[in-house]
């Protein structure tokens, strides 16, 4: 089984900076796992290289890419696997996609069409999707979902420092998961509380009615905001500094007089509750438009299933949108960690763009 190797991640400068020998290595052991499973060994390595190489050369070569955390040792004086994070990295950065054959083109547009004949959305992706299982020999996944779902329950989940999945329970059980892209800075807790501020308010909601009411309580915050800061810096007792209105903070002097004015002291609360609770909504409303507009699930490698539990395997999966560029389900296939992504991935996508053609998606 492929390992997960529990390392602080190379640096993209670092994996950029690789030398070509040192890729055409990694590349050789990734092609040699996914093609039979087997570790690759320096002697037959070094027989496999386009470049002269001793077996000594490719060891210590080797010896770098595991520091890396790219490839391990399955067994001691035993050949080299990626780990996850070196499939990873191949999917990413090295990964030559194939295209499909004019008659796998044509399969798979006849038959999706034929299904649209006599099933409604829900069952020409099934219908899809056993396509999908057939043509790839893997499992196939399928998740469709309706303009007016009715949510249960929203939860952040985060996959790298600029990405998270959002997981969106729908009230009839059903599950949709979009992965987002947030700041590098967003620090954990925020996901935590955004996703525990939204299940206590989204409930029977869709995800636009959640985002309008959620809009139109910030709005309501925000112009209570403006009346009592304005009545304080009336009074003398606080000034605005900032040239521009997103950056402005909120200076109080005289604590003091504050303390003799309780109803000044009740508006500077206040201020300060609301000015938490804007925060809050800001952060909401902006996780909820991402959540919207997000991509469907592309490709998860072993423990990045983080929804499916599945560790040892992968999943490819499109998105399929409408004409209005929402996502109205996804399809695509389970299998192994070395299941054959140069020839999958253009599959699935292809498969999706039919699929949303056929349905009216464009």
């Amino acid at each position: 089984m492929i390992r997960h190797v529990p390392l602080v991640p190379p640096s993209a400068a670092s994996l950029a900076q690789l030398s070509d020998r040192s890729r055409e290595i990694f590349r050789q052991i990734v092609d040699g796992y996914l093609a039979s499973g087997d570790p690759m060994g320096s002697r037959q390595l070094s027989r496999l290289l386009p470049m002269t190489l001793s077996p000594a050369s490719v060891r210590n070569v080797m010896q770098d890419l595991e520091e890396l955390g790219l490839i391990y040792a399955p067994h001691t004086s035993a050949g080299r696997l990626p780990t996850e994070l070196g499939l990873r990295f191949f999917v990413d950065s090295m990964l030559q996609i194939g295209d499909l054959e004019e008659s796998e083109r044509a399969r798979i547009a006849a038959e999706v069409e034929a299904a649209s004949k006599d099933h409604d959305l829900a069952g020409v992706l099934s219908e899809a999707t056993s396509l999908l299982s057939g043509l790839t020999g893997v499992a196939g996944v399928v998740v469709a979902s309706k303009d007016n779902v009715r949510l249960k329950q929203i939860d952040f989940v985060r996959l790298e420092p600029e990405r998270a999945l959002a997981i969106l329970v729908a009230d009839d059980g059903r599950v949709e998961n979009r992965v987002i892209p947030v700041p590098r800075d967003l620090p954990a807790s925020a996901l935590t509380e955004a996703a525990n501020y939204l299940n206590a308010r989204i409930s029977g909601r869709t995800l636009a009615e959640a985002r309008a009411s959620i809009e139109a309580s910030r709005k309501a915050a925000k112009l209570e905001l403006d009346e009592l800061t304005a009545r304080l810096v009336g009074a003398g007792l606080a000034s605005w500094t900032g040239a521009n209105s997103e950056d402005r903070q909120l200076i109080v002097r005289g604590q003091a007089h504050l303390l003799e004015d309780l109803t000044a002291a009740d508006d500077l609360e206040r201020v300060r509750l609301l000015f938490a609770d804007l925060e809050t909504k800001t952060e909401v409303i902006d996780l909820l438009e991402r959540a919207e507009q997000g991509e469907g699930v592309r490709i998860f490698i072993g423990s990045e299933n983080k929804l499916f539990s599945l560790s040892g395997s992968s999943m490819i999966a499109a998105p399929l949108r409408d004409a209005d560029r929402r996502i109205i389900g996804a399809l695509g296939v389970i299998g192994p960690t070395r299941i054959n992504y140069a020839r999958i991935v253009p599959m699935v996508d292809y498969t999706a763009k039919v699929v949303a053609r056929v349905v009216g998606g464009g």
